[in-house]
């Protein structure tokens, strides 16, 4: 039987929440931080360890079937591969910085000016569409320190909480891409191999479903229970349990994270009572 090729990085930002995933998804892995492949034993697939920037170049050519990879980096190599789903996590930004001393926000200030990048193809991109004509500088590692030697007027990188900026002087202005962890696929998958990632893909959505979501119980006056479903943002209808207590039933649902504090303001405001919220490990539909 084939098996599901998977690169995830070797170390770095992605590694650990990689690994994460797979075993919530209940592909567990022994071990391979010492290691450039291993195998699964209860799912059909292979991991490869590899580094971040050759990832995409593996997936273009087939040698691996799937990766967990950042948008970023396939937005900067700009190879021949489809993304599937994006993962929720490892979110950042690239974006355009400057020393803290320049006081616009605006791109015109980069208008003739050198910028020093890792990411020269988003770069270089960006610049285009928005008719701006800049010498870019591309550096493999600590960007930020380019304009404190005066190598740079501005810099482009990847931006998670801007701690690393403001410890250089440097503030963001504009942000170019938003990015985060994307499981994507090669574009000569055959049809065995597509298979075991539906499964795979399966899982992970079950996964990230129960992520955005919680489990909701509530006592409710057995008068206001149409009042207090129509808040519910359920899947099908609420579950209605009757009390001891005469006039009464308990109400079990689900509500999205993102709209958690807003959904429960609606259902006190309705009568709802009593209210427990509950973590979900897994959520199939």
């Amino acid at each position: 039987m084939s098996k599901l090729k998977i690169a995830i990085q070797k170390s770095g930002r992605l590694y650990e929440e990689s690994l994460q995933l797979l075993k919530d998804c209940g592909i567990f892995v022994n071990n391979g931080k010492d290691q450039l492949k291993v195998s699964v034993d209860n799912f059909p697939m292979e991991i490869m360890y590899l580094r971040n920037s050759d990832i995409p170049q593996y997936l273009e050519d087939g040698v691996v079937d799937v990766a967990i990879v950042g948008e970023n980096l396939l937005a900067e190599k700009q190879k021949n591969i489809q993304i599937v789903e994006k993962l929720g996590f490892s979110k950042c930004r690239v974006s355009l910085a400057v020393p803290k001393e320049v006081e616009t926000n605006d791109l015109s200030y980069f208008q003739g000016r050198k910028i020093a990048t890792s990411y020269p193809n988003t770069l270089k991109n960006f610049l285009e569409q928005k008719g701006i004509k800049s010498d870019i500088h591309i550096i493999s590692g600590s960007v930020e320190i380019a304009p404190n030697i005066g190598l740079a007027d501005g810099i482009c990188d990847i931006v998670s909480s801007g701690s690393t900026l403001f410890k250089n002087g440097l503030r963001e202005t504009i942000t170019i891409l938003k990015s985060e962890a994307v499981l994507a696929k090669t574009s000569v998958l055959n049809p065995e191999k597509e298979a075991i990632l539906n499964k795979f893909l399966f899982r992970i959505q079950s996964v990230l479903r129960a992520k955005n979501t919680k489990y909701i119980l509530m006592n409710v006056p057995n008068e206001k229970i149409k009042a207090i479903a129509s808040v519910l943002p359920v899947l099908k209808s609420p579950t209605v349990i009757p009390l001891a207590e005469k006039g009464w039933s308990s109400i079990h649902s689900v509500i999205d994270e993102e709209r958690f504090w807003d959904v429960i303001d609606e259902l006190k405001e309705n009568g709802a009572q009593d209210i427990l919220i509950i973590p979900i490990d897994k959520m199939v539909i």
